[in-house]
């Protein structure tokens, strides 16, 4: 993968260690010459992130709407920045820029856009691999609830399955590189064409 875009919180939370996560898997991104696609902040763990692989000379592409184009927002330090007018055009720029989207802990705009991703996956608009770095069980209770729509027939097992989940920046990189897109079923293709 050339690039991966990253959805994560633009505050640090109070445990450290997912600072700790945000900068492994920047470093991780650096050495393995994997640009960065992300919502241009240098706040929180967007900043973080992108300060670990700035530090080492990696890519890094911001995608910030103007109304968060502020300076104590906005990365002063990434040299390619994506200016657009809504929320919704973020998304769309970032999934044209990218091979694959990876969560990080965050808040109602890092899930808005993890489910999205999802969506699309669900759809077959998209073939992407969807990761999740489960750090700290940060993600427990979503993936539980995601089982649990399993259970009541509201997602199909195969598409759940599309939600790569790991601890490790190593396991889950590892997981996205092998990925395999759900065959297109007959009733989407339908529904899509």
């Amino acid at each position: 993968m050339k690039r991966i875009v990253v959805f994560c919180g633009s505050s640090l939370g109070f445990n450290p260690i997912y600072k700790e996560a945000a900068v492994a898997l920047g470093n991780y991104f650096a050495n393995n010459r994997i640009g960065l696609v992300y919502g241009g902040g240098k706040i929180g763990m967007m900043g973080i992130l992108a300060d670990s692989i700035l530090a080492h000379n990696g890519e890094v592409i911001g995608v910030i709407p103007k109304l968060l184009e502020k300076e104590e927002v906005v990365h002063a330090g990434v040299e390619e920045m994506i200016v657009c007018k809504k929320m919704s055009e973020r998304k769309v720029i970032m999934s044209k820029l990218i091979d694959g989207y990876i969560t990080l802990p965050g808040g109602f705009g890092t899930l808005d856009e993890l489910f999205e991703a999802l969506t699309l996956g669900q759809l077959h608009i998209e073939q992407k691999p969807i990761g999740l770095l489960n750090v700290n069980g940060f993600f427990d209770a979503i993936l539980m609830q995601l089982d649990k729509m399993v259970e009541e027939g509201y997602l199909k097992q195969v598409n759940r399955n599309m939600l790569l989940v790991a601890s490790s920046v190593e396991e889950l990189m590892l997981k996205m590189n092998n990925y395999k897109a759900p065959e297109i079923t007959h009733v989407i293709n339908k529904v899509i064409r």
